[in-house]
C-alpha cells in the first residue's frame, strides 16, 4: 500500500493532537462526532444503556447525529473555538461499521483541510476500509487491542460479527486478533500515527498487556494508552484497577513503547480540551440562544 505520510507530516499532526500529545492536550480542542451507533463486535465490558451528561464514559452519547447534523456541528465549534485541532469519530459504536463516518470525514475534510481527521476503532474491518480512510483525509487512528493470545481475548469480547458471519468463542477471538493486527500492520505501512488503546481488566488481561505493548510496538505503532476498566455489563462485579496500578503497568510497557497518561475516557460526543467534557446539546443549544439574542439585538 502507498505511504500517504511523511514522518515531517506524521510529526506535525501528532504536535497538535490532543489524545496524542500531553503537550497538545490543554493546548488545543477536539471534538467526537457521535454519527456511527452499529457496532461489529460485544466486548464484555461495554454498556451503552443510558446516558449521564455528566458522565465521562467510552461509547455513550446524547444521541446519534446524521451527516449533515455532524458537518454543522464542526462549523459551529470552529466558529466558537480556533483551538479545535481534532475531528475524532469514536463511536458509539465501531466507525467502521458505519457508512455514515466515510461520508463525515469527506465532508469536513473538504470544507477544512487543515484539521486533523482521527478514528477510533475496533480493528475488525481496518484493512478493508483503510484506503476508504485515507481518500477521506484521515491522518490518525486509535486501534483498540486487548490481548495477543486468543485465549485471553476470548475472555474479552462476547462474539465477532464479520461478513455476514457471528461468531462466538475462539472463533472470535482468533478473528478479532487476526484482523487487528494485520489492520495494524498496514496502517503502519501508511504512515499514519496509530495509538494503540488497551482496557486493563484485572484477572482477565492483566498479564497479557506487555506483550500487547511489545508487539505494537514490532510492528511500528506510535503510542500506546492503557485505561482502566470502567465495571459494567459482564464485568460490572470487577473492581476499577487504582491510579497505581495502571501507574506501574505503564511504567512497565514504557520499555517498549512511550505511554499516554492523560486519557479522560471521553465519551462519543465529546469537546473541547482534554477533560472539559461538555455536552455538546449543551453546547449547541447554547449556541443557539447565543444566536437568537444577537438577532433580537440587531
Amino acid at each position: 500500500m502507498k505511504r500517504y505520510f511523511t514522518p515531517q507530516e506524521k510529526s506535525s499532526v501528532f504536535s497538535r493532537h490532543p489524545c496524542f500529545s500531553l503537550d497538545a492536550h490543554d493546548k488545543f480542542g477536539r471534538i467526537h462526532l457521535p454519527v456511527a451507533p452499529a457496532c461489529n463486535i460485544q466486548c464484555r465490558y461495554c454498556s451503552k444503556k443510558y446516558d449521564c451528561a455528566n458522565e465521562s464514559r467510552p461509547g455513550i452519547a446524547s444521541r446519534v447525529l446524521n451527516p449533515n447534523e455532524a458537518l454543522e456541528r464542526v462549523r459551529s465549534l470552529v466558529e466558537r473555538n480556533e483551538r479545535l485541532s481534532v475531528i475524532g469519530i469514536a463511536g458509539s459504536g465501531d466507525p467502521l461499521a458505519n457508512d455514515a463516518t466515510f461520508e463525515v470525514f469527506g465532508a469536513v475534510h473538504r470544507e477544512y483541510p487543515d484539521l486533523t481527521l482521527c478514528v477510533s476503532t475496533n480493528g475488525l474491518l481496518l484493512s478493508e476500509r483503510l484506503e476508504d480512510l485515507l481518500e477521506a483525509g484521515v491522518s490518525s487512528l486509535t486501534i483498540t487491542i486487548n490481548a495477543v493470545r486468543p485465549e485471553i481475548a476470548v475472555n474479552v469480547y462476547s462474539w465477532v460479527s464479520y461478513r455476514g458471519e457471528l461468531y462466538k468463542g475462539m472463533e472470535a477471538a482468533e478473528c478479532l486478533l487476526g484482523n487487528q493486527w494485520a489492520g495494524l500492520r498496514a496502517a503502519v505501512e501508511t504512515g499514519l500515527i496509530v495509538k494503540i488503546n488497551t482496557v486493563l481488566i484485572p484477572g482477565v488481561n492483566d498479564i497479557e498487556i506487555p506483550s500487547v505493548a511489545r508487539a505494537a510496538a514490532d510492528t511500528g505503532a506510535d503510542i500506546m494508552n492503557i485505561m482502566p476498566l470502567i465495571p459494567k455489563a459482564e464485568f460490572e462485579d470487577k473492581q476499577r484497577p487504582s491510579h497505581e496500578v495502571v501507574s506501574r503497568l505503564r511504567c512497565e510497557c514504557e520499555k517498549f513503547m512511550p505511554q499516554m497518561s492523560h486519557c479522560r475516557q471521553c465519551r462519543a460526543d465529546a469537546c473541547g480540551t482534554i477533560g472539559e467534557d461538555k455536552d455538546m446539546e449543551l453546547e449547541v443549544l447554547l449556541s443557539r440562544i447565543g444566536e437568537e439574542y444577537c438577532d433580537m439585538v440587531l
